[in-house]
This record gives structure tokens, C-alpha cells and sequence, in this order.
């Protein structure tokens, strides 16, 4: 019998050609022209898990991009693994930042680079050809099911109502996720956490129409200019954010947990050199690694306002715009924390101005325990593929479906991300390791495996 590397070392080339026609697809879920495109990705998709040998495929539609549904039961009493993904990409600006166009993928130096190579086409496509791997080589140690949503960049809003009205059909013992990243494939790792989210736009009002800024400068509040400075004032000098409430709820990780987070191999100055900056930037008292994952953050996304065209316009704007979100930690309520952004924009302003800030998305952080049979398996099925035992470590992203699920199906959620930090996620250039998406397909079959054996020792 063919081994699951075997396997897929034969096949490569045609999982990677695959892998391109689904990039190819500009399944932008955030803009509406791009809506036949989101449905024709959902069909691509649906054609593959056929390809691939699932039992059944399903396409549902929501209120917004549709969902598509894949199972495999190879013996119902065995344990099954819901795998979660999603098709959706962010919007590729600035175009003119690219190397090449977004939806036209490029293979170079090892890497593919197009818009949705990492988050999280190229990761969630490892588990079709896991899926084919195993059922072609006869060693599908459990039942698998996939559910590959179209609307994780805009805060999977109809996912609930779905996973809620749908919780037989997605039963499982265990929800494995890939969209977060490793440190390498030499020195790999296992995200066993990821951040919250609330995200606020906001809305700043003076004048009633754009002003002449001689005419009217110095004697009218400047909306951009309020803006700035409310945005200023939301950290102190030690970069502590100072939104009222806002550290209410922060569990302190402890003494010796930070020390084992230390352990995780990072080069700081590799680390300036390869984002471009001369120094890193953030709450005092805190590593780079524990600002980017046990700590909170408040991050400006967009602002703008009055002229940006080419040359100059002296007006003094009628309106200035910025979108804001925070990053969570472990036991902050996303509601909590949008309720005391809207409140401390809405109430810091002075008069001349009118504030209206107002809510996007939001979602819960998420944690998995290192002593689960969940975490064991995805460890050690790392350790057989890569040959090193993995890092725990904290992600700095979020990732909202993960209360979601263990909400509705009251399973544990695990992470098994392939991707890296440099692999230009929301930015242009964004890129995948192909030895990266190689060995996320051979690492797969391994944790199906382990958690199959786990389970039934635990059971």
C-alpha cells in the first residue's frame, strides 16, 4: 500500500494546478460585483470534494455567500472530524502593490502568490487532498465533514443561524480548523489560542459642506483634525490603551506561562528587517510575541477624509472617517468592549463637531488546552510529519466561528494552521509555501490517526 507521502508526492503537481484554478476566482466577500464569483467558487469547490471522494456535497445558500458541505462516513462508529474553512478572500488593495495581478496565481521560488494562497484557500484545501490521500491509499482512520463557509472576512454572519439549524447534520467530536500560521516547518508550532475582535467605524461631522480652509480655518472644528486626536488619545505614553473599562476583564497569564512563551524561537531583528522598520512598537512591559498574543490591541484600519487626489485642495473637510479594531484576549466580551469604543468616541468629542460610531463585527477569543486530546493529537501528528515535536503558542489573529462551534455542537475546536507570519495575510503578495501546503496534507491523515486513537482509548 502506498504511504499518505508516497501519495502525495506522486500527485503534487495536479493538487498544485488545482490549488491554482481555485485561486483564480476573485471570491471577494465583502463586495457586492463580486457575488457571481463567491458562487461559482462555492461550485468549484463542491466539484472538488466530489473529485476527492466524499459521499456527499451540498451547496446551501444563506442570506449572504453560500456554504458547502462535505462528508466522508467510513464507519459510523468511529469518531468524526468536522474540518472548518472558508473560500472568501479580503478585497486585494492596492493593486498597484502587487508583483503580480491577485487573481492570476504565480509560482516562484518555492511559493504560490495570489490573493487567498494562505487565508485560507491554499489551508483549507489541504484537507480535500488529505481526504482523496487517505481514501486512495484505503486508511481513513475516521469519518470526516467539512463545512466551507463564504463570509469569514466579514464576520460569518449568517454561520450561526446555519451551525444552529443544522447541529445533526454537523455533529462531530472534534472541530480542526487551518487559517492560522506556524513559526516554520523546522521549528513548528501549534496556535492554541486566538484573539477576539470588535470592529467600529466612525464618523466624524462639522460643517455641513467642504470649506474654503482660509476662509474658515481656525474659526470652524476640523473634523479630520478632531478624529486624529480622539484617535490619539486612545493610548497613553506606554502605549496602555486607555478606553474606559477596557482592561476590566484581561486575565493575566502567569509568570511561568510567559516564560514557556519565551522558549518559542523569535529574531527580533530579522523581524524589523523583514516588515522594514527600525524599531518594534507597543505596550510597555511586553516581548513582540506577548503583544501579538496574550495582550489586547486597538488598531487603526482605514482613515480618511477631505481631498486625496493628485495636487493640492485647501478645504477644511466636512467629514473624516476611521475604522478601528480591537483585538481581545481570553474572557473580554466583544460586546463589552465595541459598547465602550462607541461610548468613548461618541462622548470625548468637543462641540462643533458631531460623532456617530457604529458597529462592523465582532467575535470571541478562543482557547485549547494543551492537556486535550484535541491539542495531543494535532502535536503529535506534527511530530510524525515534521520530525519535531511542536510549539505551543498564541495567535495574534481571531477568528470568530471558534465560540460558534463549541456553542452549538459543544466540541472542542483545534488548530493546525500550515501558514507563516510573512505570508502577507489582507496585504499584497500574499503567498503560501508550497512545501508548507505538501506537508499540511501529509500532517493531516496523522492527526485523523491520533485523535481516532485517543478518542476510542478515552472512550
Amino acid at each position: 500500500m502506498e504511504t499518505w507521502k508516497q501519495y502525495i508526492e506522486k500527485h503534487q503537481q495536479r493538487f498544485l494546478k488545482e490549488l491554482i484554478e481555485l485561486l483564480k476566482v476573485p471570491s471577494i466577500s465583502s463586495k457586492s460585483e463580486n457575488k457571481p464569483d463567491m458562487q461559482r467558487c462555492a461550485v468549484l469547490i463542491e466539484q472538488e470534494f466530489k473529485a476527492a471522494g466524499a459521499d456527499t456535497v451540498t451547496i446551501y445558500q444563506t442570506n449572504g455567500h453560500p456554504i458547502v458541505y462535505a462528508e466522508k462516513i467510513a464507519d459510523k462508529s468511529k469518531p468524526t472530524v468536522l474540518v472548518y474553512g472558508h473560500y472568501d478572500v479580503q478585497p486585494a488593495d492596492p493593486l498597484n502593490l502587487w508583483d503580480s495581478p491577485p487573481f492570476e496565481p504565480v509560482v516562484k521560488d518555492g511559493k504560490i502568490y495570489a490573493r487567498g494562497a494562505a487565508d485560507d484557500k491554499g489551508q483549507f484545501f489541504m484537507h480535500t487532498k488529505a481526504l482523496e490521500t487517505m481514501l486512495q491509499t484505503h486508511s481513513m482512520p475516521c469519518n470526516m465533514k467539512f463545512i466551507i463557509e463564504g463570509e469569514e472576512e466579514v464576520g460569518s454572519p449568517n454561520l450561526a443561524t446555519f451551525v444552529e439549524s443544522h447541529k445533526e447534520l454537523l455533529a462531530c467530536d472534534v472541530v480542526l480548523v487551518s487559517d492560522t500560521a506556524m513559526i516554520a516547518l523546522d521549528t513548528p508550532s501549534i496556535d492554541v489560542g486566538v484573539r477576539g475582535l470588535s470592529y467600529i467605524e466612525v464618523e466624524v461631522t462639522g460643517p455641513n459642506r467642504d470649506l474654503h480652509s482660509g476662509v474658515y480655518g481656525g474659526a470652524v472644528a476640523n473634523p479630520a483634525t478632531i478624529l486624529a486626536k480622539l484617535i490619539a488619545g486612545c493610548h497613553d505614553a506606554d502605549n496602555h490603551i486607555t478606553i474606559p473599562g477596557f482592561y476590566d476583564d484581561v486575565v493575566e497569564i502567569s509568570k511561568e506561562e510567559r516564560a514557556e512563551m519565551a522558549k518559542a524561537p523569535f529574531d527580533e531583528t530579522a523581524y524589523k528587517k523583514e516588515l522594514g522598520i527600525d524599531a518594534v512598537w507597543g505596550e510597555k512591559g511586553y516581548t513582540t510575541i506577548e503583544r501579538t498574543g496574550i495582550r489586547p490591541t486597538l488598531e487603526v484600519n482605514g482613515i480618511w477624509s477631505g481631498y486625496t487626489g493628485e495636487g493640492a485642495k485647501t478645504v477644511l473637510p466636512s467629514k473624516a472617517y476611521a475604522k478601528i479594531s480591537a483585538r481581545l484576549v481570553p474572557n473580554q466580551s466583544p460586546k463589552k468592549i465595541t459598547e465602550a469604543l462607541i461610548h468613548y468616541f461618541e462622548n470625548s468629542a468637543p462641540a462643533g463637531v458631531k460623532v456617530k460610531a457604529t458597529e462592523h463585527h465582532g467575535g470571541e477569543p478562543y482557547l485549547t488546552p494543551i492537556d486535550s486530546i484535541e491539542y495531543l493529537a494535532a502535536a503529535k501528528a506534527m511530530q510524525s510529519a515534521l520530525g519535531k515535536e511542536p510549539v505551543p503558542v498564541r495567535g495574534g489573529g481571531s477568528i470568530p466561528i471558534c465560540a460558534i462551534f463549541e456553542k452549538a455542537l459543544h466540541k472542542k475546536i483545534v488548530f493546525l494552521g500550515f501558514g507563516l507570519d510573512n505570508d502577507n495575510l489582507h496585504s499584497p503578495n500574499e503567498k503560501f509555501d508550497l512545501a508548507n501546503f505538501y506537508k499540511g496534507i501529509e500532517t493531516i491523515p496523522y492527526f485523523c490517526k491520533y485523535f481516532t486513537e485517543l478518542y476510542e482509548a478515552k472512550h
